[in-house]
């Protein structure tokens, strides 16, 4: 047990990346039962079908799981108000204020975690009342911070300016980068592109396939002025790179992003022209897999790691 264990009521110190087009009840249900914590992706979502996905994650699984929800999405107030009908016990919040929603959440008895990408960010959410943060790191995928701090800097940076229960983001795919950022002060792990790229994620087939080839160098972080997202470098990265030559506008970066092009990448499988969100450990990931795989190859090499480093002489 520890303080992530405990505050989840779930076995293993591992969170599952709320990520768009990736994570459905299936997965969520899936990591879930597997031991770790399982999130659904609400930035997604239609409120209506969020709230089927809550119900569907119900009936698959009878372990704890929770909700991601992006603040700054449309529909937040209906997908607040969803959370509670549907009696979600676990929340956690991402790109906005967590002073905004926190104390509505927690007057519900609704354990709130807010992801950041700084200390100072992760300070204003302790003093929002969060019962956690998630530090999350320039090699994470999807949206990103503007500071590009590295989870090996972030971790202990944020450690030592917080009391409450730190979860680490950015990089982990395995039980040695998991063991590597609880060394440096996390409670627990939040992974995310592993987790894509599993037999239950909601993904397209060739979004996954995409994730095996990669190497180091195949993402980017880019659209610091929209917000921050870190891509697989395709042709649409490519096009984007030459507007940038062009010193464009906001108002020309959006008209090139256009509408639902990360559904049309990640969930329609257009690995052309869509926007296709991963981590820089992608050059990690080799295989896809279910859920219950990864999360016991995660836990045994964890476990394998510390007792050798346990025995290591200096």
């Amino acid at each position: 047990m520890n303080k992530i264990t405990t505050l989840f009521n779930i076995k293993y110190p591992i969170v599952q990346g709320g990520m768009i087009w990736n994570s459905g009840y299936k997965l969520a249900s899936a990591v879930s039962n597997s031991g770790g914590l399982g999130l659904i992706g609400a930035g997604s979502m239609y409120p209506d079908v969020l709230r089927e996905h809550i119900q569907k994650c119900k009936n698959a699984t009878d372990k704890p799981f929770g909700v991601n929800v992006p603040l700054l999405y449309p529909n937040v107030e209906e997908i607040m108000q969803i959370i509670v009908e549907e009696g979600v016990k676990i929340v956690f919040t991402s790109a906005g204020n967590p002073k905004t929603w926190t104390s509505f959440l927690k007057e519900k008895g609704i354990t709130v975690v807010h992801v950041v990408s700084s200390s100072k960010f992760a300070l204003k959410a302790q003093e929002a009342g969060v019962d956690a943060v998630v530090a999350e790191g320039f090699e994470a995928g999807g949206h990103n911070g503007r500071e590009e701090t590295t989870t090996l800097t972030l971790i202990p940076m944020v450690k030592e300016k917080i009391s409450i229960p730190l979860i680490a983001a950015g990089g982990i795919a395995t039980g040695r980068g998991m063991l590597a950022a609880m060394v440096l002060g996390a409670d627990g792990v939040q992974m995310g592109s592993r987790f894509a790229a599993s037999i239950e994620s909601s993904a397209h087939e060739n979004f996954k396939n995409t994730i095996l080839g990669l190497e180091e160098g195949g993402t980017q972080l880019t659209l610091k002025e929209l917000a921050p997202v870190r891509l697989i470098k395709n042709k649409f990265y490519n096009d984007l790179q030459e507007l940038y030559s062009k010193c464009p506008s906001v108002e020309d970066l959006k008209v090139l992003l256009g509408r639902a092009r990360a559904k049309k990448g990640m969930f329609e499988g257009d690995l052309v022209e869509g926007e296709l969100e991963i981590g820089q450990i992608a050059g990690l990931i080799h295989d896809i897999k279910p859920v219950s795989e990864i999360i016991n190859e995660v836990m045994k090499e964890f476990e394998l790691i510390k007792n050798e480093s346990l025995s290591f002489k200096f």
